[in-house]
This record gives structure tokens, sequence and C-alpha cells, in this order.
């Protein structure tokens, strides 16, 4: 079969309710939302090597605007109330923004194929340079196998970074 241009639904629950916060030894996940606008235009613009060596893809191109990023926020927030995907925005519990952690339908971020297609949630994050430097790239990458565990619905989850801890 050919999958390419196709995108899997993230398969859920009838009445699921993703979880709003999470939260693994010193970080915290919250819905992202508008309310993280400065906090990720600065994580981003001022981390745009370290998200694509770790994350890979070609996202960021380059520095992001705040009206740039207010609408791909809002886009988050719809597609987290319609149970399209999650996306979170990623703190210490000190209040300093870490990063981002994603949970998307298979074939939005990684092409579908025979193998990726037995999965069935695309996971990824990234973390801003300070975060990497101080070790919260494994450790998130350590929360959210937990997370997958704890509260999500997903048994087959596929690690979509490109640099595995």
């Amino acid at each position: 079969m050919d999958y390419k241009n196709l995108i899997k639904s993230l398969e859920l629950p009838a009445g699921y309710a993703p979880p709003v916060e999470l939260s693994f030894e010193d970080i915290v996940a919250r819905a992202l939302s508008r309310a993280d606008l400065a906090a990720d235009v600065k994580g981003i613009n001022s981390s745009i090597e370290v998200i694509l060596r770790t994350r890979g893809g070609n996202w960021p191109s380059g520095p992001i605007s705040e009206e740039f990023d207010y609408v791909d926020l809002v886009w988050h927030e719809l597609e987290f109330r319609e149970n399209y995907s999650y996306s979170y925005a990623v703190y210490d519990t000190a209040g300093q923004y870490l990063g981002c952690c994603y949970f998307y339908p298979m074939g939005r971020r990684t092409p579908l194929d025979e193998t990726t297609v037995q999965h069935d949630v695309d996971v990824s994050w990234w973390v801003t340079e300070d975060a990497y430097h101080r070790s919260y790239y494994a450790k998130l990458y350590l929360a959210l196998r937990q997370w997958i565990a704890d509260a999500f619905p997903f048994e087959n989850p596929y690690f979509s970074n490109r640099e595995m801890p």
C-alpha cells in the first residue's frame, strides 16, 4: 500500500480527555496555549540550532515573530480541544520555560510507511539551549515515556526526534 500523504488519526477511547497538566520529578507540562507566547518565542529564537539538531525536521527555519507564534499557539489549542494532537509547554517547578513536547498523529510529522504505520502516536520534543545543557533533554524523554504509560491510551509510540537520549 502507498501510505504517502496519509495521516493516521489518533485512536482514542470514547470520552477520552487528555491531561491538561503532567508532572515528572521537577518537570511540569501544561497544555500549550497563548499564555505561553512570550516564553515560547524567546525559547525558540534562542535555541534554533539545538532544536534542529535534536528534534530534526525543518522547523524552525529561522527566528519567529510573536504574530507567527500566536497563530501557531491558537492552532495547537484547537487541535488539543478537538483531540487531533496534544502539545504541551514544559517548565521546571521553579517556573523556568524548558521547551515543548508533542503527541501528533502518525503521518503528520513522520511520513507513514510499512514500519511507521504500526505506531499509534508520533512523540517529539525540544528544549531550550540552556535546558539542554542542564540535561533536561534526556530527562524530558524519560518524562514522556512515563506520561505515555500513565496518562495516555497509546500503546506503541514512535519517538521521532533525531537525537535520542
